[in-house]
């Protein structure tokens, strides 16, 4: 129990988004992702996920992990199947997003969301490094009142709203790692993540990595943080974490790319260096390979979500 502990002591939760939507017709996405991971409450109608249709029921949550795609169907089955993609472009065709808190959790086809970041020192997105797939969470309806809160202090101007969403949404992360332990979830996963906490040479690699994102980060660079060898370095990072260290760090690169995407007006080719790509083809390449959509149709992501 100590190193859980160690586990949600760690967490950097950042709240990203929260609404309250009602289907407008019935779809199903094939591919939905986002880098953010997402708690959904399903209020009234049908919801059901994966290659099995798994149904989510009423008063039910889906979790989606950040980085993970995942077949999810709304409504009738019979609804028309798009991409992600497609579903960023248009998804006022396929969403009304309410406002009314009188109206949360009481129309016809309506769910409730909350996305947010979960990252172990800041550096590991940690429901994404378990490497699992979207997940039901029933029977907690302390985790569905949370969520439900968040959605109706984010459509509000009040006084220390920031603050609660905070409060909130930290709370939620938490009631999903006491979900996932109490039903014995992911126990393999979690036993090896349990590394991250002891090992300190780990985490000055995180910390340096995040810190020159866009440098030198060979692994020759990395074997002198972590006063191993050149040679070893590959290894030792990929017995402590499960990936290799390269992949790590095109990942965290790329991560760093989304949020320049979202949050600035610099050119593509600038964040493409800024992150560490000298060549901007290779990196729009590489963009499109792991998001499944161009850079520039990530910039207007934001914008298109917000409906």
């Amino acid at each position: 129990m100590e190193d859980y502990n160690k586990v949600i002591e760690s967490l950097g939760v950042r709240y990203i988004k929260a609404k309250n939507l009602v289907l407008q017709q019935p779809f199903t996405v094939r591919n939905s992702y986002d880098v953010g991971n997402n708690l959904i409450l399903l209020h009234k109608g049908r919801i059901t996920f994966g290659e099995e249709e798994q149904v989510v029921e009423e008063g039910e949550m889906l979790f989606i992990p950040g980085g993970r795609a995942t077949k999810v169907n709304y409504g009738d089955s019979a609804g028309k199947v798009i991409t992600n993609d497609d579903l960023i472009s248009n998804k006022d065709k396929f969403f009304h997003s309410n406002s009314d808190l009188d109206l949360i959790g009481d129309a016809e086809e309506s769910h409730s969301f909350v996305s947010f970041e979960a990252k172990v020192f800041d550096s590991v997105n940690f429901f994404a490094s378990l490497d699992v797939p979207a997940f039901l969470i029933s029977n907690n309806s302390k985790l569905g009142n949370l969520i439900i809160k968040v959605v109706e202090e984010s459509l509000q101007e009040l006084p220390g709203r920031e603050r609660l969403i905070t409060i909130y949404t930290e709370n939620i992360v938490v009631e999903i790692v006491r979900y996932i332990l109490k039903n014995k979830m992911f126990v393999e996963q979690l036993a090896t993540n349990s590394t991250y906490f002891k090992d300190p040479r780990l985490i000055d690699l995180f910390n340096y990595i995040k810190e020159n994102i866009g440098g030198d980060l060979s692994n020759k660079v990395l074997s002198n943080v972590a006063n191993v060898s050149e040679d070893y370095v590959g290894q030792y990072f990929k017995m402590l974490t499960g990936i290799n260290p390269q992949d790590y760090i095109e990942y965290q690169r790329m991560e760093r790319a989304v949020f320049l995407l979202r949050t600035t007006k610099k050119s593509i080719r600038d964040i493409g260096k800024e992150v560490g790509y000298k060549d901007t083809a290779y990196f729009c390449r590489r963009f499109k390979m792991m998001f499944g959509i161009p850079a520039g149709k990530m910039r207007r992501r934001e914008s298109a979500m917000n409906i």
